[in-house]
C-alpha cells in the first residue's frame, strides 16, 4: 500500500491511521481528495449543463423572434384543420360531407367515411367527384409530412442552432409551396374545368391553402430573419473552456488530479463565491454569539 499523498510505502501490517513518513491522516486525507475531484468535475459537468440550457433558451424563448416562431410552428400544424376542399356524398338513406383538412380526414377516418372512398371509386356516380377530392387530401397529407418534420427538426433545434435552422427554414419555404400551388390547382380544377353535374355528389374548393401557406411563408421570414441576425447562445465566462477540458477528461487526455480548484474562474465568479464564504462565515459567528 502507497501513501496517497507522498507515496510511500506502508507495510501491510501497519494499522496506524497517519503515513510513517509524512504523517498525514491517510482516512482524512482521501476523502478530503474524493471530496476535491468531485468539485472539480461537478465544476466541469455544470457548464456543459449550463451550455445546453443556454442553446435551449436561444433556440426557444432567447428573443421574440424565437417565441414568435414556436408559435407559427404551432401554427403550421393547426393550419392545416383548414380544408383545402370537400365533397358531399348524396345517395338515398347516405348523405356525408368528407373535407379535406385534419380535422375532416380525422373525422371521416372515425366515421368510416374515408375507409368507402374506394369503393366510391368505383361508382360511375361518384368517381369523378373522389378522384377530384383526393388532389386537396393529398396536398393536406404532404404537407402533415412536411409539418410533422419541421416539428421534429424544432424540437431538435438546440443541438446544431444554426444547422437545424436553415432546415426549417427551407422546410417552411417548401411547405408554403406546396400549400400555394396545391390550393391553385384545386381552384383551378373547380372553377376552371368543372365536374359534370351528379345528383349523387359535390365537390367544392376551400381556401385552406392560402391560409397555410401565409403561415408558413410568415415561419421561413422569421427563421430567415434569425439567421440573419445570429442565433447566439448567452455562455458563461470559460463555460466553453471547462466543457473542452471535460472531453480532454474523459478521453484520459487530462487528469482530473492535475486541475486547480476552481478549474477556471472569472472575476465574477470569484467575486460571487468570496460572497458567498463571507456570509457563511458570519452566519457561523451569529450561530456561536447565541
Amino acid at each position: 500500500m502507497k501513501c496517497p499523498k507522498c507515496g510511500g510505502e506502508i507495510p501491510f501490517y501497519n494499522l496506524k491511521p497517519n503515513c510513517s513518513h509524512c504523517g498525514v491522516n491517510i482516512m482524512y486525507f482521501s476523502q478530503e481528495q474524493g471530496l476535491i475531484r468531485d468539485a472539480k468535475r461537478t465544476e466541469l459537468e455544470g457548464a456543459a449543463a449550463r451550455m445546453v440550457i443556454a442553446r435551449i433558451k436561444a433556440a426557444y424563448i432567447g428573443s421574440k423572434a424565437a417565441i414568435a416562431r414556436m408559435v407559427l410552428i404551432l401554427g403550421a400544424i393547426a393550419v392545416l384543420m383548414l380544408p383545402f376542399g370537400s365533397v358531399t356524398y348524396s345517395v338515398p338513406f347516405y348523405e356525408k360531407t368528407l373535407s379535406a383538412g385534419l380535422i375532416g380526414i380525422i373525422t371521416g377516418f372515425i366515421d368510416g367515411t374515408l375507409l368507402k372512398l374506394p369503393d366510391f371509386l368505383n361508382s360511375s356516380l361518384l368517381a369523378a367527384h373522389t378522384k377530384a377530392f383526393l388532389l386537396p387530401a393529398g396536398v393536406m397529407a404532404l404537407l402533415l409530412v412536411v409539418g410533422l418534420v419541421l416539428l421534429a427538426l424544432y424540437l431538435i433545434d438546440f443541438l446544431q442552432l444554426e444547422k437545424i435552422s436553415r432546415a426549417i427554414r427551407n422546410a417552411a419555404l417548401a411547405g408554403a409551396v406546396i400549400a400555394l400551388l396545391g390550393q391553385i390547382a384545386v381552384l383551378i380544377m373547380d372553377f376552371a374545368n368543372p365536374l359534370p353535374e351528379s345528383p349523387a355528389a359535390t365537390f367544392k374548393a376551400g381556401f385552406g391553402g392560402f391560409a397555410a401557406a401565409a403561415v408558413w411563408l410568415a415561419l421561413f421570414f422569421i427563421n430567415r430573419y434569425m439567421l440573419k441576425k445570429g442565433i447566439e447562445p448567452a455562455y458563461r465566462e470559460n463555460d466553453i473552456k471547462r466543457r473542452e477540458l471535460l472531453r480532454k477528461v474523459r478521453k484520459g487526455e487530462v487528469d482530473l488530479d492535475s486541475l486547480p480548484l476552481p478549474v477556471l474562474e472569472s472575476e465574477e465568479e470569484r467575486a460571487e463565491r468570496m460572497k458567498a464564504l463571507e456570509e457563511a462565515l458570519k452566519a457561523e459567528e451569529e450561530g456561536k454569539e447565541l
